[in-house]
């Protein structure tokens, strides 16, 4: 965590700019209404870093309040600037602040807990109820996003950056931190087995993560060919699996999903399912049990040194990065018994599993939400992704994510729409899109 004076006096910081000015703003209003406003904004009050944003990165959860002002069962009812992903300098400083000074480049972590109750005392802020997350619907008035030229922000969620560190790659400690916190959930041993479903940003830290926690096999498994290639030739993964038609991808993400699915695999009239309905369940577990066999297959016939009996087939850890129903069935087929299934990826909100899969065989299915105490670690793994690791795993480059960028806030609405794609014009992959303020 970044530090903060509590008990020492600070030494007076001048402004860098007036009381009050004004900045301009990606502002969304509705569905595919984005639109340049002017805000003011006042200096840093107590505690607080005025940070002018560099670069922001568009997650999925942009996408879905871009397109539908809503994100799941979250829906904007005010005016909301977008935007999670940042990274930026220090142009104010407010009273009681130590440890910064004007021009220090900062990542930005950017959901605030109340730090008071039981939740945040033991260490896990990212479930306090009352947290205030930027970009996000869930609190009223809305935790305005990062998409605006200036900000005011907490000074213990600014976490200092090294020179080596670009402001993109700090931007990207975000969806990092997300693959750090998942793997710490599932705490694979030296020498272990893992599959990633998903090859977003997400899944491929995810893997990457899985590689550097000592995972001797990480498979990662997607709709896109050019993605699971990616995965592969930058060294996200050890073995890639593309997964064939019928089961394909929205344009606007990695997720895997049954179209003849579309959500209805979920009984109605009350949970009793018609005959019908319990066909089509079943034939959506059968083809996710071929599926998990595929892909099993595959690890397995590629290293002899991996090869296990068929008592205990299946990785240690599988890490379910789309949060559709079918990839979860999926996980649970290709995860061995007394391994470890984890929900990372947040999409369908009610699904239908076979739990008996996970009872009988005594696998353990935990979710993860968001991120805590990880963004120190992504640091010290960046720097030493500079330095090299001799004889080691070293984290692919995450300036190499960026596949997109797009300059000045006027240009956002091309941006998200570009970021709804796996593709561009001309045929290139799309990875991470950036918002270079």
């Amino acid at each position: 965590m970044a530090p903060s004076a509590t008990g020492e006096p600070a030494p007076m910081h001048l402004p860098a700019i007036s009381k009050a000015s004004t900045i301009n703003a990606s502002v969304l209003h509705g569905p595919h209404d984005l639109r340049l406003e002017r805000r003011t904004i006042e200096e840093p009050s107590l505690g607080e870093l005025q940070i002018a944003v560099k670069t922001t990165g568009i997650c999925g959860s942009d996408v879905s309040y871009y397109k539908k002002f809503a994100n799941g069962d979250l829906c904007a009812c005010m005016p909301l600037s977008l935007g999670h992903e940042s990274s930026g300098t220090v142009v104010a400083i407010g009273p009681q602040v130590s440890g910064f000074s004007i021009g220090d480049r900062v990542a930005l972590e950017v959901g605030i807990p109340c730090g008071q109750c039981g939740i945040c005392r033991k260490g896990r802020y990212n479930l306090c109820k009352r947290m205030r997350f930027r970009s996000s619907a869930k609190s009223v008035p809305h935790f305005q996003g990062t998409l605006q030229e200036r900000i005011n922000h907490p000074a213990i969620w600014c976490h200092k950056l090294p020179e080596s560190i670009s402001f993109d790659a700090a931007a990207l400690l975000e969806p990092l931190s997300v693959a750090i916190h998942a793997v710490n959930r599932a705490s694979p041993t030296p020498g272990s087995t893992a599959l990633v479903i998903g090859a977003g940003t997400v899944g491929l830290l995810t893997a990457a993560m899985a590689r550097q926690s000592g995972c001797a096999a990480v498979t990662i498994a997607d709709v896109d060919q050019g993605r699971v290639d990616y995965a592969i030739s930058r060294g996200f993964a050890t073995h890639g699996y593309v997964v064939p038609r019928p089961l394909h991808t929205s344009s606007s993400s990695s997720s895997i999903y049954n179209s003849s699915n579309s959500g209805t695999s979920t009984p109605y009239d009350g949970g009793i399912s018609t005959p019908g309905s319990t066909l089509s369940f079943q034939s959506q577990l059968d083809s996710a049990k071929m599926l998990a066999a595929d892909m099993l297959a595959l690890t397995n016939s590629s290293s002899s040194t991996l090869l296990i009996d068929d008592e205990d087939d299946g990785v240690d850890v599988t890490f379910e990065c789309t949060g559709k129903e079918i990839c979860m069935h999926t996980s649970l087929y290709a995860t061995r018994p007394g391994g470890k299934v984890i929900m990372v990826g947040m999409g369908t909100p009610i699904q239908t599993l076979p739990m008996s899969v996970a009872h009988l065989r005594e696998i353990d299915i935990l979710g993860i939400f968001r991120y805590a105490n990880t963004y120190a670690t992504g640091i010290r793994l960046l720097c030493a992704q500079k330095r090299g690791n001799a004889g080691g795993y070293t984290l692919p480059s995450l300036d190499d994510m960026v596949t997109h960028r797009f300059r000045g806030l006027d240009a956002a609405k091309g941006a998200f729409e570009l970021a709804s794609r796996t593709i561009d014009d001309n045929g290139n992959l799309v990875l991470k899109v950036v918002i270079e303020t």
